[in-house]
């Protein structure tokens, strides 16, 4: 055992920076995995407990009026029923911030999708006035139990007695309105009802809605909301996340493993020697495999526990989404199993693959085998063999001194035109006229150094592509990342390219003028373009969902969509619709599809595929004449304003509510990158985190490259080459595996990258069509950077071994 201790010391010391890297990536890696597991749960659980809590609706059905919840009731797979409530669309304003709202009249505490509280207290019946928002309506208009809320276009006020998590829909601005319950009393002219569903089997929801539609009609049902929207919703970002840092951590994980069984097997290779010793002196098999395994765990452990021991204490207070993740997930039942579980796998992967790997240096014979005298297809093959007598420039130069001009292997690789090692020339007694002249003709080979060079990097195919496959998993992860930071930064550079051409949502009261409307909001000089539309909530075939069927712009003036398939539409009846909305419908471009607004059936041909970030992609949309043509007495009620470029949104919201009616409402336009801007701070921590996996596969490529060189030191000494150029040999050896790694990264990395963003984004309801991969400048920085640095590396342990004493360099033959 001792004698074990002091190997494993002796390695330690011998190899401390590789250690630390180790170390680090390790610690990189889990703490990853631990914030993906934290995402992860952040992103499911709080909505989960709240569902639970609230015994909330499965459906939620707006209805007109007369609709009679009572036969609901007698549905099959109909646990509860809550409601009918009474509402009415309405918009509140405090301390100059505005919400559209629902108002929905409740005199009780609802049973089911119960309203739990976190601040103040229920409605009381003794004030009429007394109201309770939902938490994200709430924390929109910074209101707090106690402030007064303001009905634009009415005298009234409301007060806000408390605030209360809901499982339903969230509010989002300009898209869902957020949700107040107040006394019926308060709600005295309801624009319709509100029905909830609770059921058996969840996962019969969409039969469900089927039967209810077909009792209620088709006509009295205005909009069908599911708790799986509300949970896709209640996830949002924080699960995208969550699958980022998990794929890369698992991917860095993988390529760590790799880089571990690499260095041990380079370690094994240049050690055969010492092993040899070992078992001469008493040590087994076992003893032998384990010190590299209990030596590599060693690494891996206190990597994997500082990564846990640091999430735990420190990860609540990361800034933004990433901290309220960590501390929400370490109040959750499972977090103290996954605070264990996710290191220990980690750790026991590490171990594996340090074991394959050791377990070949358990093999080694205790006498050692003597090495061939050339390696296996270790000779110059004939391309090589050419190259090193290629001439790459002859230029005639006048000389004063006759004789030779060439100089020997060791020079700069300016030679005679003859080349070294050639006979003199035969002296047949004719002058020459280059010498006559006094000219003679210089020509520039190619270095041999740079010929051997890229000889060693692959003359040993299995072990030369190992190396290469080892750091192209780092660098191919490295150039994912750097497109999933480039189709972001899209989503705020170039909104337009990805379904955002507009900048601002214009709401107006029911009535508004239109022509006044539109000439108000193109008087603006930093306003370019004006979009009227109307927005509807649609059956679709089947009547099992509602989805949001679009009119905006006219034939004259098209709504500039981002089509990724298709075309634009511009005759009667036709329309484009979201990834989301032709997965709903199992349609494609090209089909003509039949939906039902109110008791009026609209059928449409689909000619496009758009890019859709609003309503998970349930979205088809046409223009504003087309709707019209159905319904003659359609008038606007929103408008899509396109910005001059340089504009800023939220200035010129400002200024057009300011100068507006007092019921006109302007929302900026939602921007599915916003709540992805924690994404960019890990990006960048996954990208040094694999630049140091690399950097543990770049050592040992480099310390490999340099212990094969050195049987061949003698021999390439002998033949001139000077010390300079024998560093130069193992340089760029490095390089060329480095060139090899950044070229399969960049060949392979960028189709991965496009295929996993557009899969997100399909599955997402965005569609595919949003990912951008990396400028070509920035993609030939990256790889210049690496393989300049790796040169680097290599310089310093090539130099030192190209200037060992001949002693030394025999030993180490031996």
């Amino acid at each position: 055992m001792r004698a074990t201790l002091r190997w494993a010391h002796s390695d330690l010391r011998t190899h401390r920076g590789e250690a630390l890297f180790l170390v680090l990536a390790t610690a990189g890696i889990v703490a990853s995995l631990l914030l993906a597991t934290a995402l992860f749960g952040y992103a499911t659980n709080p909505w989960q407990r709240v569902f639970a809590q609230a015994r909330g609706a499965h459906v939620w059905l707006h209805t007109d009026r007369a609709a009679d919840a009572g036969e609901l009731a007698a549905l099959d797979g109909v646990e509860a029923v809550a409601g009918p409530y009474p509402t009415a669309s309405a918009t509140v304003a405090v301390r100059g911030t505005r919400a559209s709202v629902e108002l929905r009249g409740t005199a009780e505490r609802p049973e089911v999708g119960r309203p739990l509280l976190t601040a103040g207290h229920w409605i009381d019946p003794a004030d009429p006035d007394g109201v309770v928002l939902e938490s994200r309506l709430a924390r929109a208009l910074l209101a707090q139990p106690g402030d007064t809320l303001t009905l634009s276009g009415t005298p009234r006020t409301l007060t806000v007695l408390g605030i209360a998590d809901s499982p339903e829909r969230r509010y989002r601005p300009g898209e869902q309105p957020g949700l107040v319950w107040a006394p019926p009393a308060a709600v005295p002219d309801p624009g319709g009802q509100v029905i909830g569903l609770r059921l058996t089997d969840p996962g019969e929801t969409d039969y469900a809605v089927q039967r209810a539609v077909t009792v209620l009609g088709a006509g009295a049902i205005g909009q069908v909301s599911t708790w799986e929207q509300a949970r896709a919703e209640a996830q949002g970002d924080n699960r995208l996340l969550g699958q980022v840092l998990g794929l890369f951590g698992l991917g860095a994980l993988l390529a760590a493993g790799l880089a571990v069984h690499g260095a041990i097997g380079t370690r094994i290779r240049g050690h055969l020697r010492d092993i040899s010793v070992l078992k001469a002196i008493g040590f087994t098999p076992g003893q032998v495999v384990r010190v590299f395994l209990l030596l590599h765990l060693a690494y891996a452990l206190l990597g994997a526990v500082a990564a846990a021991a640091l999430t735990q204490a420190f990860g609540s207070r990361f800034p933004g989404r990433l901290g309220d993740a960590v501390g929400v997930w370490q109040g959750l039942p499972g977090h103290t199993v996954a605070l264990v579980a996710v290191p220990a796998c980690a750790v026991l992967f590490i171990g594996g693959t340090t074991g394959l790997a050791a377990w070949r240096a358990g093999r080694v014979p205790p006498v050692p085998v003597p090495r061939p005298a050339a390696a296996r297809g270790g000779g110059l093959s004939g391309a090589a063999r050419g190259a090193l007598g290629l001439r790459v420039l002859r230029v005639p130069v006048r000389s004063r001194v006759r004789g030779r001009g060439a100089r020997g292997a060791g020079g700069s690789g300016v030679r005679g035109a003859d080349g070294p090692g050639a006979p003199a020339p035969a002296k047949t007694g004719v002058p020459d006229p280059g010498e006559a002249a006094g000219i003679r003709e210089l020509e520039v080979r190619v270095p041999p150094a740079l010929v051997l060079g890229w000889h060693k990097a692959f003359a040993r195919r299995p072990r030369s592509l190992a190396a290469v496959a080892r750091l192209t998993l780092p660098l191919l992860l490295i150039v994912v990342a750097m497109s999933a930071w480039t189709t972001i930064d899209r989503f705020h550079t170039r909104p337009e390219q990805v379904g955002l051409p507009t900048a601002l949502t214009v709401r107006a009261d029911a009535g508004a003028d239109d022509r006044g409307t539109r000439a108000l909001l193109e008087r603006d000089p930093r306003v370019a373009a004006a979009y009227p539309g109307v927005e509807v909530a649609a059956l679709v075939p089947g009547q099992t969902a509602t989805i949001a069927l679009r009119g905006l712009g006219t034939r004259e003036e098209p709504y500039p969509y981002a089509l990724a398939e298709g075309r634009r539409a511009h005759g009667p009846d036709e329309a484009v619709a979201g990834q989301g909305l032709l997965d709903l419908l199992d349609v494609q471009v090209g089909d003509w599809v039949r939906m039902t607004v109110g008791d009026r059936p609209q059928i449409l041909h689909i000619v496009g595929r758009s890019i859709e970030p609003e309503n998970a992609g349930r979205v088809v949309s046409t223009s504003l004449d087309t709707l019209r043509e159905n319904d003659p007495g359609l008038t606007p009620t929103l408008y899509q304003l396109r910005l001059r470029p340089g504009a800023d949104p939220e200035e010129v919201a400002a200024r057009l509510a300011a100068s507006g009616p007092e019921g006109l409402e302007v929302h900026a336009v939602a921007n599915p990158a916003d709540g992805l801007s924690p994404l960019r701070g890990v990006v960048l921590g996954l990208i040094a985190v694999l630049a140091l996996v690399g950097l543990i596969e770049l050592l040992t490529t480099i310390g490999g490259t340099v212990r094969e060189g050195e049987r061949d030191l003698l021999a390439l000494k002998a033949i001139g080459l000077s010390p300079r150029q024998i560093t130069g040999v193992t340089v760029t050896a490095t390089g060329c595996t480095t060139l090899a790694a950044v070229l399969l990264a960049a060949a392979l990395g960028l189709p991965l990258a496009h295929w996993l963003i557009d899969a997100q984004g399909a599955s997402s309801g965005i569609g595919a069509g949003i990912a951008r991969a990396p400028s070509p400048g920035l993609l030939a920085a990256v790889g210049a950077a690496a393989v300049l640095g790796a040169a680097a590396l290599a310089a310093v342990p090539s130099a030192r071994a190209a200037r060992r004493r001949l002693a030394d360099t025999l030993s180490a033959v031996a």
